[in-house]
């Protein structure tokens, strides 16, 4: 096996985000399903405890230092800005790249090494709010004195555009990694989580409310609700109750203007633009309101490796068709490394009604009682991501010590590839600087809901979902599976979908292209370039919305939605 992915299935993570923040481990507390980190305060009690006095000591000796550390902006502007934060955010949550703790904050966020690198720009500040008000003052500071806010929540950023620009450019971040309170009520099927927790933490919440209910998100604990939720969001139980997104009934946003809205209060549109149209380009969501779906007091998980020596050609060639076709209990996805691929599966059920089935619908895998491994759905969750050792404690941890220097892609399929191609993919997955591809197979709920239903658009037809994962451990070492990730990214193109090749939002690539920056917007058509190939035919209406609820374009990265102004 190659040693680069021996250690870890943390890159094997199906749904990743657009926000992404990682803060050390923190014990929860559980108090009437209301879950707070210790030691941080509920984003909906949270008091600034800094006097101003205090304060404006900490801004003099902030201000004092930062003249020399910063060098993308007049120090005028830094100065007025950092004195707009902190006469309403408390001095302790603010971090200036002169901070000793700047880089400590900065870098615990970081999953992938590429975007630590020197020259990645760094942003000014970075703001770590408690409660809403901080992030609707500084929304207001960042607009009044000429700086732009990115925004991180908790873990799988796979471009970093939530914490760097490519270019220089004035920016803060607001790292949302205090605001993690999850709220579940279990008698109304509901519950509301802040989007600084990740995905571990809102299970975990949930099992402690009730052995019967879930949440359809994605598979790896670590991932960051905003992230993870703004982007779509899928996992294990996607074939059953579909992505995150759609299972979203409330939000509560600030906007451009700094004001907080939540559903009753924003545009129609504008809550269907939150709700998968990715992170950061129509306001900062504080928190979101999600319906849990009832899940059975068992489930059935197994895991099944074959070699190509043990027919994994023919059944990846039986599979791409079976899969989609399953009920929607059940959910097998596949992951190719090597020579080798795992046939990865969660049923809604008891083995005793899984094996029957596994019989009747995939006999070619040999699927028998002995692969079976039953469980409450809440163990489930670390098992899949981390194997049969794996404890409920895992869904709580925050430490991220993993941090490889890793590249991404993604394709959808829409027709059976060819057997030879099968073949072909597997010389592919040996070659030199080979990574691995996750494959996930759609049908069921995800494929019956309409295109326009979600901004997320890969419904009717898919088949399977590929998620392309590379990485390596030394800088230097990047050359071959950066060449590998691009030329089976072309070998595959004949095989997946066209006219756009589709890709997942949550899978970020900079490469699909970038905005192009005019008059200080971004353009409708440079963004139209790798927009629809996540959105598709949604991208206009996300375009539109941007111009309607921020037509300056204030809220932006380099894959942001542009705005788009309708002229009557």
């Amino acid at each position: 096996m190659d040693p680069r992915f021996r250690i870890s299935e943390d890159e094997r993570c199906a749904s990743e985000a657009s926000y992404i923040s990682s803060p050390p481990l923190l014990a929860m507390t559980y108090t009437q399903s209301h879950y707070t980190p210790q030691g941080i305060p509920s984003s909906r009690s949270a008091t600034m405890a800094s006097s101003r006095a205090f304060a404006l000591v900490l801004l003099l000796c902030a201000l004092s230092c930062h003249h020399a550390a910063a060098t993308y902006a007049p120090v005028p502007a830094k100065e007025d800005f950092l004195g707009c934060l902190v006469k309403e955010i408390p001095a302790r949550l603010l971090y200036a790249k002169s901070s000793p703790a700047y880089p400590t904050v900065l870098a615990q966020t970081i999953r992938n090494s590429r975007w630590s690198t020197p020259e990645n720009v760094k942003p000014l500040y970075i703001i770590t709010p408690t409660n809403a008000s901080h992030i609707q003052s500084a929304v207001v500071c960042g607009r009044r004195h000429g700086v732009r806010l990115r925004v991180r929540s908790g873990g799988h950023d796979y471009e970093g555009l939530s914490y760097r620009s490519e270019k220089p450019e004035t920016f803060a971040v607001v790292d949302l990694n205090n605001m993690r309170t999850v709220t579940v009520d279990a008698k109304a099927s509901t519950a509301w989580v802040d989007s600084g927790a990740q995905l571990g933490e809102l299970y975990y919440a949930i099992s402690k409310s009730s052995p019967v209910l879930g949440f359809p998100a994605g598979v790896c604990p670590s991932i960051g609700v905003g992230g993870n939720f703004a982007g779509g969001g899928f996992g294990m139980l996607l074939r059953k109750y579909g992505i995150a997104a759609e299972n979203v009934i409330d939000v509560k946003v600030v906007d451009v203007n700094g004001t907080l809205l939540d559903k009753s209060s924003m545009s129609a549109d504008h809550f269907w633009a939150v709700r998968g149209g990715g992170g950061e380009s129509f306001g900062i969501v504080v928190s979101w309101q999600v319906k849990l779906v009832p899940v059975p007091p068992t489930v059935t998980v197994f895991k099944i490796p074959k070699t190509v020596k043990e027919g994994a050609v023919d059944l990846i060639n039986k599979w791409q068709t079976v899969a989609p076709a399953l009920p929607g209990d059940l959910m097998i996805r596949v992951i190719a490394m090597g020579d080798k691929a795992t046939f990865e599966a969660m049923y809604l059920g008891t083995c005793k009604t899984l094996t029957p089935l596994m019989t009747s619908k995939f006999p070619e895998l040999g699927m028998n009682p002995y692969d079976c491994n039953e469980m409450s759905w809440i163990k489930s969750t670390p098992f899949i991501h981390l194997g049969n050792k794996a404890t409920l404690d895992d869904l709580l941890n925050r430490n991220n010590s993993f941090k490889p220097f890793a590249e991404y892609k993604s394709d959808y399929v829409y027709e059976p590839v060819p057997k030879p191609v099968w073949e072909q993919i597997f010389g592919w997955l040996v070659k030199p600087g080979a990574g691995i591809m996750i494959m996930d197979p759609y049908g069921a709920t995800i494929s019956a809901t309409p295109e326009a239903a979600t901004p997320f658009p890969h419904r009717k037809g898919v088949l399977f979902n590929i998620q392309y994962v590379n990485y390596w451990f030394a800088e230097a070492a990047g050359a071959a599976p950066l060449q590998w990730s691009k030329d089976i990214y072309k070998f595959m193109e004949p095989y997946v979908s066209k006219n756009p090749r589709q890709a997942y939002a949550n899978y970020r690539d900079i490469d699909l292209g970038r905005n192009e920056v005019v008059n200080d917007i971004s353009t409708y058509s440079s963004g139209k370039v790798w927009g629809e190939k996540y959105f598709k035919g949604n991208f206009q209406r996300l375009a539109i919305t941007k111009g309607k609820v921020d037509p300056q374009d204030y809220f932006r990265n380099e894959q942001s939605i542009p705005p788009l102004v309708e002229k009557y």
